[in-house]
């Protein structure tokens, strides 16, 4: 490994200083007197990376607004809503992500809640993606706050280890966003997520072959990825509730209970994951949802909240270059259970008069007198957008609702969304009673 000598021994994470390990049982940087090191044998053999934004909404909230650097912020909608994002100060009170608002307060009645602001959060983390570009072109984002790094073959370009070059990136960060970020470093992608998570915030933790199926064995099977909920009660009625069950298991037994998945589950078990970091990883879906103050079971009051999603995916999705042939309606009920319709097999599409068609089918169904608390809509099964609204002979009114759109976007463009409305989002001019809108967030995943 060229000019990665300087790295061996001591890394000091604050000031960078490298050097033999220090005397004693909690080696201080000889430097800056800082115990934030990184010493660990495989350390400058390590290239594969995990960076996780630390609770990155509530992060970017505070750089804007020092006054609240250590108030407990919560990032979310109103008591009706959910928390997208607690700061570590909240956490301490028992907030968690995805958390109901009204318990979140329960827990935090001092917290400071304040509502997303996706653009802004969008613009910090494309500023931290591409700092990310600039330490190696394998980087695979996994959502706008964390990614996958390969940076492997980089020593000559950084003239150090994978290990120090991300160490400076994490000071960098801090220095010129003014936010932190966890660092996991370890020999493929599963590990170097498990890694970042264990030393939140300003952590950096590396799993190192020697070490990972020893370390693993004790874990809860949860961690490992796509072991939701009912697959943990499934793994747990047959014994199954540490990593370290599973590789004592054999193969044929695995998958009389994990059945198709057993193979995989030995492999995550034993630190195996052939994954490569994929710098071009494409969106699954596009959608965008919001949370209501006041339940609504009404068709003829969701449906011009309907379109206005639709029209924000439609939106997301010409500027991506894709299209859906797949409308996804998500909805969620007073006692927070979800429904989730699809339908499949659509021609591509990037109209909003097309994908609020196909979802509004769907919830005519659902409206049973059901009282929802939030809506959704996302096109998924993404095709390039040039294949988008073609037409032929069967559907000739498309190159008409096309064109419209082309038109309508290009106004809203010069003079602001308001400048042209369609007559269905006139009607939501709902009093507080019949359910006005309390949180509105996009996703692509």
């Amino acid at each position: 490994m060229a000019n990665a000598a300087p790295d061996r021994g001591f890394l000091c994470r604050d000031c960078l200083n490298c050097g033999p390990v220090p005397a004693g049982a909690r080696p201080r940087c000889t430097a800056c007197g800082s115990p934030r090191s990184l010493i660990h044998p495989e350390r400058d053999s390590l290239a594969i990376a995990h960076i996780d934004c630390d609770a990155f909404f509530a992060a970017v909230e505070k750089r804007e607004n020092p006054a609240l650097a250590d108030r407990p912020v919560i990032i979310g909608g109103g008591r009706r809503g959910v928390v997208s994002t607690a700061c570590y100060v909240a956490r301490i009170h028992g907030v968690r992500s995805a958390m109901p608002m009204f318990k979140a307060l329960e827990a935090c009645p001092d917290a400071v809640v304040i509502r997303p602001r996706m653009a802004l959060y969008a613009q910090v983390g494309r500023q931290v993606r591409e700092m990310m570009r600039a330490l190696t072109p394998l980087v695979e984002p996994l959502s706008i706050d964390e990614a996958f790094l390969d940076l492997g073959g980089t020593e000559r370009l950084h003239g150090a280890s994978p290990a120090l070059t991300l160490a400076r990136f994490a000071r960098q960060v801090e220095e010129e966003v003014g936010i932190s970020v966890s660092v996991g470093l370890s020999y493929n992608n599963f590990l170097a997520k498990i890694a970042s998570d264990r030393d939140k915030p300003r952590g950096f933790s590396i799993i190192g072959r020697a070490e990972a199926q020893v370390y693993l064995a004790g874990q809860p099977v949860g961690i490992l990825p796509g072991v939701g909920r009912v697959a943990q009660e499934r793994l747990a009625r047959a014994g199954i509730r540490r990593i370290g069950d599973i590789a004592g298991r054999s193969l044929p037994d695995l998958m009389r209970i994990a059945g198709n998945d057993a193979q995989r589950l030995a492999k995550l078990a034993r630190g195996e994951d052939s994954r490569r970091v994929e710098p071009e990883r494409a969106a699954k879906s596009v959608s965008n949802e919001t949370t209501f103050d006041t339940d609504i079971a009404a068709l003829e009051v969701l449906e011009p909240i309907l379109w206005e999603l639709a029209e924000k995916v439609a939106r997301r999705l010409r500027a991506g270059g894709i299209a859906g042939r797949t409308v996804v309606l998500k909805l969620k009920t007073r006692d927070f259970r979800n429904r989730t319709r699809t339908v499949s097999g659509l021609a591509p599409t990037q109209l909003a008069t097309r994908l609020y068609a196909a979802a509004r089918r769907l919830l005519v169904a659902e409206c049973d007198g059901t009282a929802f608390r939030l809506i959704g809509i996302g096109a998924a099964d993404l095709v390039d957008g040039a294949l988008a609204d073609q037409g032929d002979l069967a559907d000739s009114d498309v190159v008409r609702e096309k064109s419209r759109e082309t038109a309508i976007a290009t106004l809203r463009e010069r003079f602001g969304d308001t400048i042209v409305k369609r007559g269905i989002s006139l009607r939501h001019a709902t009093p507080p009673a019949a359910g006005g809108r309390r949180s509105d967030e996009g996703g692509e995943g």
